[in-house]
């Protein structure tokens, strides 16, 4: 497995996600579709962070404490990606919930002003 093909299957999540956001009316799919996408970026931030280490990790030579946090880089940043899409969830399913108890729909067409 090579990092073209990582990318290839990180771009074909990221386009589904993208197709769901466009093409969706309800609230839920599209709050799936963002996940999709959020997913595809920290698959690729991983595939880079594993397939270009730094250039002592590459040689075998002595490995410094900053070329291992340098190496690590991309799994950091994934996991600050999946927390933030968690509190994203957690708000959109609060703001999902409101809007159904007040207009009694998830539809977004149905909900074009904010106002009872």
């Amino acid at each position: 497995m090579t990092l073209e093909h990582v990318l290839l299957v990180s771009g074909i999540i990221f386009a589904i996600g993208l197709y769901g956001v466009l093409s969706r009316r309800n609230t839920i799919s599209l709050l799936m579709s963002l996940e999709l996408m959020f997913n595809a970026v920290v698959i690729a931030a991983v595939a880079f962070s594993r397939f270009t280490p730094p250039a002592g990790l590459a040689d075998g030579g002595i490995v410094t404490a900053n070329e291992v946090r340098a190496a690590l880089t991309g799994h950091v940043l994934a996991v600050f990606i999946i927390a933030v899409a968690a509190a994203e969830s957690a708000l959109a399913l609060a703001l999902i919930f409101a809007l159904y108890r007040t207009k009694e729909t998830v539809e977004i067409t149905d909900v074009a002003e904010m106002r009872r």
